[in-house]
Parts: C-alpha cells; sequence; structure tokens
C-alpha cells in the first residue's frame, strides 16, 4: 500500500466566501472540481505544490446546512518561510487575529478561515508556501492511535513532542518526500473524549490498487465503512481507532 496522504476535506458553508479567501491569502488555485447534484468538491494548493504534495479539498452542499465542528479534528498546518512575517502581512490582507507567534513561543501561530477551520502557520525549510505540512487529529489512546496508522498504513513514526500534560505524534509513510503531508496525533493525558463533529471530513490517502488496497485493509482489521463497491469502485472509506475517516483514493 502506498499510502502517501492526497488531501483533506472540510466542509464549508459558503463557497464563494471560502474560495475566495483561500485564493487571496494563500494564492491557492484550482486543482481539480466536481459537480454533483446535491455538492460540490473542490481542490485547492499553491501554483508550486510539489508532485507529491497535499491537497485541501472544500466541500459544499447545496441544502444550506450548517456544520458542528466538535473537537476531535485540530487543525491543517501551512509551511512558512518566516512565521512573524507571514502572520503580518495575513492581518495587513484582512484575516483576523487569533493566535499571534508570540503567543505560541514564536515558532507557529494560527489562522481561522470564514468557517472557522484552525490554520497553523508553521516554519519550514522545504515545500511550497502555504503547502499542507500536517493534518492535527485529537485522540483517546495515543498507543491505539500510533498503532491504526502502524499497521493498517505501514506510517512511520518520525517525530514525537512529549509535554507534561500532553503528547505530539507525527506520522507518514518513511519513504515519502520531506514535501509530503504527515498526520499529528495529540494525544492530552487527562483522559478527555471527543466530538468528531461534521465540519471536518476526512484525510485520504492514495492506493495504487484500490481493490487490492482495500483487501489489504480489511485482512488488517480495518472498519469496513465504506467499501469500493458502494463508492462506485472509484474510492472508499474506512475509519480510524477514534471515528476519524479515511478515504483511499487511485486518483
Amino acid at each position: 500500500m502506498r499510502g502517501t496522504l492526497d488531501h483533506t476535506m472540510m466542509r464549508v458553508e459558503d463557497l464563494d466566501a471560502t474560495l475566495a479567501w483561500y485564493q487571496s491569502h494563500f494564492d491557492y488555485e484550482e486543482y481539480g472540481r466536481w459537480e454533483a447534484d446535491t455538492f460540490t468538491n473542490v481542490f485547492l494548493g499553491p501554483p508550486d505544490k510539489h508532485d507529491e504534495g497535499a491537497l485541501l479539498e472544500l466541500t459544499y452542499n447545496h441544502d444550506g446546512r450548517s456544520y458542528d465542528f466538535g473537537d476531535a479534528w485540530g487543525h491543517i498546518a501551512v509551511r512558512v518561510r518566516d512565521v512573524y512575517e507571514t502572520y503580518e502581512q495575513l492581518l495587513d490582507e484582512g484575516v483576523s487575529d487569533y493566535r499571534d507567534p508570540d503567543s505560541c513561543g514564536g515558532s507557529y501561530a494560527f489562522v481561522r478561515d470564514p468557517d472557522g477551520h484552525e490554520i497553523e502557520l508553521v516554519e519550514r525549510d522545504h515545500g511550497a508556501r502555504f503547502s499542507l505540512d500536517h493534518t492535527m487529529l485529537r485522540v483517546e489512546d495515543a498507543d491505539a492511535a500510533i498503532g491504526w496508522f502502524v499497521r493498517k498504513l505501514d506510517y512511520d513514526l518520525f517525530r514525537r513532542e512529549e509535554f507534561d500534560d500532553f503528547a505530539l505524534y507525527f506520522l507518514k509513510p518513511g519513504d515519502d518526500p520531506a514535501e509530503t503531508m504527515s498526520v499529528e496525533l495529540t494525544y492530552n493525558y487527562d483522559g478527555r473524549t471527543y466530538d468528531i463533529g461534521d465540519a471536518w471530513g476526512h484525510v485520504a490517502v492514495r492506493a495504487d490498487d484500490l481493490q487490492a488496497d482495500w483487501e489489504t485493509l480489511v485482512t488488517r482489521h480495518a472498519a469496513d465503512y465504506r467499501d469500493p463497491a458502494s463508492c462506485g469502485n472509484r474510492y472508499a472509506f474506512t475509519k480510524t481507532a477514534d471515528g476519524h475517516e479515511v478515504e483511499l483514493v487511485t486518483n
């Protein structure tokens, strides 16, 4: 199984407003669009995205629904060279002041998009500006969550940061280039539980052979959530130990 992270999906209430926000502030361009009868999917990323880099998928449902964020999903993170300079630029452009670099120890900062999704700005010396660096998921059992990504998707734990009351674990395929996206698992030591909500949708991983890779996942006891046949043999879905949806895609 290839397993490289392909995209992160988030749901939005005003597609035009959200598109304009990412295009004007991050210089994102459209890499693809799917217009269905009841929803629209748009895939975005920086124009100089690495060939193996991940995209952001915006899903707009045509029925005017609103969304609950829950707290099981944390944020997406995008790469910048200088977090102070970038944060000030975004404020000058009209982005709301949310968590400035000083409040985050000087090495990162946070903004929010028009729908309220949190976006972390992280300093990196690789990857295109505003390319996706990681997607953060909160987990209730760190051992089970790490084990799921290692056993089901053959991921490597390549970085860990452990503090007094929480820990961060970063995983992705071991042979991926630095420019690909990773998952960040956040584990709080106080035993709290989380609500998935519906403002965030899923992370997607690339499969070389959808049916064969699906069968591998089932053999490894991944949740049989939406198999390829139920998705027109174009994609499939499983769930992590904490209930986060993971899509398998071939393109």
